[in-house]
């Protein structure tokens, strides 16, 4: 039983320096890709949209650029960095927005409960009938597609988990005995959501937020590809894909590069969450 006991433990503690490992090796992952997204295209001796008729279809490794050329002759490697900055930022601006409405209807739909609570949170569960996909591709083909426009989608249609999530935690923390303390010494509601329960529903919040940066590039590459996001000339991991659509015999490294991009930079943040999760469950069971 000892023996047991002891293998069980090595084998916890293995798992939990694993996992630590694995979100240090994502945040080291994503830190580096926005350093390179910002500098490498300010380095290079090729612009994202100067030509180089005589090289188109270069493959990677050969010539004078690094990452191959497209159908038009425009180096790859400058046009996946400045699609970076594109799918990146988009991806926090939009994620910074969903997360204040989402936030802000959880608070308060948490705190105040009864029909206020109620009301909003049908708002919710009628919002999820929609699905997101479909939602953001009608949209976006009634509105003039633009980076700006496209922030505003993904946020106004990613909102509604978030708000689901606070809701409840902070409908759970109000019935705490911190919360009741602050209530009954005369604590103003505002006092109360925003310096009692707010900064104990961070570690939920911080986790959401990183999912949705996830969620959020996701977004923009299917919405992109399908022809309604971000718009040519200014690339973005997205319409590279749909550009390369047409060349995937004679040219695959135009699909390969930005959805190996998308792949390992959504993957990136999945495993940032896991590890605030865990970083905050460890605090939570230390106390």
């Amino acid at each position: 039983m000892k023996s047991l006991a002891t293998t069980a433990g090595g084998l916890a503690g293995s798992a939990a320096v694993r996992k630590p490992s694995r979100a240090l090796c994502a945040a080291i992952f994503i830190i580096a890709m926005i350093a390179v997204c910002v500098f490498v295209p300010l380095l290079l001796p090729w612009t994202d949209t100067q030509v180089d008729i005589v090289n188109r279809h270069l493959p990677p490794g050969w010539g004078v650029h690094p990452a191959g050329t497209d159908e038009l002759g425009r180096d790859m490697l400058a046009r996946l960095m400045v699609a970076g900055r594109i799918s990146l930022s988009l991806g926090v601006a939009a994620m910074a927005m969903s997360m204040c409405i989402g936030v802000s209807l959880g608070l308060l739909a948490g705190f105040y409960g009864g029909r206020i609570g109620n009301a909003i949170m049908r708002m919710v569960d009628v919002a999820l009938c929609f699905p997101n996909v479909f939602l953001m591709l009608t949209l976006s083909a009634l509105l003039q597609p633009s980076v700006v426009t496209l922030i505003v989608l993904i946020a106004c249609t990613s909102w509604m988990e978030i708000a689901r999530v606070v809701q409840a935690q902070v409908a759970s923390l109000k019935e705490r005995e911190f919360a009741l303390a602050a209530t009954s010494v005369g604590c103003s509601d505002a006092h109360l959501i925003f310096k009692v329960l707010l900064p104990n529903t961070m570690p939920t919040i911080l986790v959401a937020a990183t999912l949705n940066v996830a969620h959020a590039i996701l977004a923009e590459s299917y919405v992109s590809f399908l022809g309604y996001g971000v718009q040519p000339p200014t690339p973005s991991w997205g319409n590279m894909l749909n550009q390369a659509q047409g060349y995937l015999d004679s040219a695959p490294w135009m699909a390969i590069l930005p959805g190996a991009l998308i792949t390992l930079t959504v993957l990136s943040f999945h495993f940032l969450g896991e590890g605030v999760l865990d970083l905050f469950d460890v605090r939570s069971r230390k106390r």
